[in-house]
């Protein structure tokens, strides 16, 4: 079992928070199979509030679950109970951590932003829902506070982490 942090990196403009709409936001990733190597070609989601795969061995079931084309080892992924981080100002311009996936067979290599996450303007400002970063740049206007705000230069990558 190997913990894979997603961390992501953004230019903040008039922002305080960004967020994903966790438990409901699907985590878009490419994933590597562990035991051949074998790399996914398709994006595939991962959603904490989604259970798959319950049956007598596994009770819980697990937040994704597949089969190897290649070598047909059955593999899953859980995201980490409450490993869900916001992403602040006083993070922008560097790596942050904001999910943990508990990875067994399967390790996710690449990640896709996509629509439905949260912004929270600065100073009080005006909260957005289900904003799209699949474009690694978005923009609006903050009506409350009169000024523009952004996320720009979205960037992301995984670390192994230490258990």
């Amino acid at each position: 079992m190997v913990r894979v942090g997603l961390q992501i990196s953004a230019t903040l403009e008039n922002i305080d928070k960004l967020e994903t709409s966790h438990p409901d936001y699907p985590f878009f990733v490419k994933l590597t199979c562990s035991n051949c190597g074998e790399q996914s070609d398709k994006w595939h989601d991962i959603t904490e509030s989604e259970r798959v795969g319950q049956d007598t061995r596994n009770a819980a079931g697990s937040n994704f679950i597949m089969k190897c084309k290649m070598c047909g080892r059955e593999n899953s992924i859980d995201i980490v109970e409450k490993s869900n981080a916001s992403y602040t100002a006083d993070d922008a311009g560097r790596f942050k951590t904001i999910v943990v996936f508990d990875c067994r067979g399967v390790e996710p290599v690449e990640f896709s932003p996509r629509a439905g996450w949260r912004v929270t303007s600065s100073e009080n400002g005006q909260s957005f829902e289900d904003v799209d970063l699949s474009e690694d740049d978005w923009v609006d206007y903050d009506q409350k506070n009169n000024n523009s705000v952004g996320v720009y230069e979205f960037a992301s990558k995984f670390i192994k982490l230490k258990k």
